[in-house]
């Protein structure tokens, strides 16, 4: 067939067709007049990559889809590099979508200081919006002590779990990919008017996820630019419960559930017995390429850690030795 009739059967234009041909995605025959000529296998691969290009896959990108047509199988995703093909389009999203959350944010916090501002009505507080109490981390909590737990642990490849995110989604924790992920794990976070696990208190590092949360959302921008590609929270806490804590504090990012300790269980992370319930302790992996690239433990003050990891990132970025 003729390149208008490929363009038409294929509902694109007849300057797409040339630019795939440019890219080499498609390779026409020639007829002894110079003439162009198309294939049903030409049709084939041209609605491949307008069906692909549609999802977001960039047309650059769709040749190992077309490859695994060629290659003779029933669908262009059958293949081990189109799986790979999906999952860097969709880290992409991620990213974009983490990116413009935080702006967001951010926005969302000029548009109430400007909404108030000259006003006798002053704007929502910390009691209203990321509640109250838990927001306060009091005097003379106990320091927790380095006790060499997690020393092994880098260069150790993440385990493969999958974990419920408060997005709806799954996370594998394995596949997250070659940009530094940044995992900070922590026993449980209260809400306004919960009464926490009796002494509290008194636990050495348990106190101050909240603020520890509230850390990591007013530095998110922040981390992304220093070269994390996501930041996750990680608890035993259900996803529902999770939920509302990320709303309530307008977290930027997602909190993974993992309520049967599953990564404290494979990785032989310290955890600690409270309320009668056993609990994670508070530490932080950077994640790059499945392996574990560096640990933050103990974590103290919860409230500072998220400048921490950031002055690392900063310290320590990519290709440097760390």
């Amino acid at each position: 067939m003729k390149i208008s009739e490929l363009a038409r059967h294929a509902d694109v234009t007849a300057k797409a067709v040339r630019y795939y041909e440019s890219l080499g995605l498609i390779t026409p025959e020639r007829l002894p007049n110079g003439y162009r000529s198309y294939t049903q296998d030409d049709l084939r691969l041209v609605r491949e990559i307008r069906t692909l290009h549609r999802l977001g896959i960039p047309v650059e990108r769709t040749r190992p889809f077309l490859e695994c047509l060629t290659a003779g199988r029933a669908h262009a995703d059958d293949c081990p590099a189109s799986l790979a093909g999906y999952r860097a389009a969709i880290d992409e999203l991620t990213e974009r979508i983490e990116a413009l959350t935080a702006r967001r944010a951010t926005l969302i916090t000029h548009l109430t200081a400007a909404a108030h501002r000259g006003s006798t009505v002053a704007p929502p507080g910390p009691s209203a919006t990321d509640g109250g109490d838990h927001l306060t981390l009091p005097a003379g909590l106990p320091v927790p002590e380095d006790d060499g737990a997690t020393d092994r642990l880098a260069g150790t490849p993440v385990p493969h779990l999958a974990l419920a995110a408060t997005s709806g989604k799954e996370v594998r924790l394995a596949e997250l990919g070659p940009r530094r992920t940044v995992l900070y794990v922590y026993p449980l976070t209260g809400r306004p008017g919960t009464d926490l696990p009796e002494g509290w208190n008194s636990i050495p590092g348990a106190r101050g996820c909240t603020t520890e949360a509230c850390g990591f959302r007013d530095h998110f921008q922040e981390l992304l630019d220093a070269g994390a590609g996501r930041v996750y929270g990680v608890s035993s806490q259900d996803t529902g419960y999770q939920r509302e804590v990320v709303e309530r504090l307008r977290l930027p990012f997602d909190m993974l559930s993992d309520p049967a300790l599953g990564l404290a269980d494979a990785l032989r992370l310290p955890t600690f017995e409270a309320g009668g319930a056993r609990l994670f302790k508070r530490l932080t992996l950077v994640v790059r390429d499945g392996v574990i690239e560096h640990v933050f433990y103990p974590v103290f003050p919860p409230d500072a850690h998220a400048e921490q990891v950031l002055t690392w990132l900063r310290d320590n970025p990519v290709g440097s030795s760390v």
